[in-house]
């Protein structure tokens, strides 16, 4: 798993870890029944407190996205909730602007960068 964990972004650690998984989930890199790392084990990687992780873990857990089994380790659930992509759109959008009105920019100028780039509004 290649997680991308910021600590000075404003979502906490875990929804950032809890993302990231859901992310990797999404593009096929995770699949139904996958072993999560164990979470000393990302903990020290990420080199973060493994509270941090179990509290990922089990926010997962609660949205049906993995399985804990007790003694065994936290498992990609073999049925997932499907998310809305209208949802997981709108959770990306809210991120970008956070960090467009980080470094300066306005929404304007960020709906501007994205069109110029975005494959079906090339020509």
């Amino acid at each position: 798993m290649q997680l991308t964990i910021d600590p000075s972004e404003g979502r906490p650690v875990y929804r950032q870890i809890a993302d990231e998984v859901e992310r990797e989930i999404a593009v096929g890199i995770l699949r139904p029944g996958d072993p999560l790392p164990a979470h000393r084990a990302l903990a020290a990687e990420l080199r973060i407190n493994p509270n941090t992780v179990q509290q990922a873990y089990r926010w997962l857990a609660s949205q049906g996205t993995v399985d804990v089994r007790r003694g065994r380790g936290t498992f990609v659930a073999a049925t997932r909730p499907v998310r809305p992509q209208r949802h997981t759109a709108r959770e990306i959008a809210a991120r970008a602007l956070r960090d467009a009105h980080r470094h300066g920019l306005l929404a304007s100028d960020l709906i501007r960068a994205m069109e110029e780039l975005a494959p079906e509004t090339k020509g």
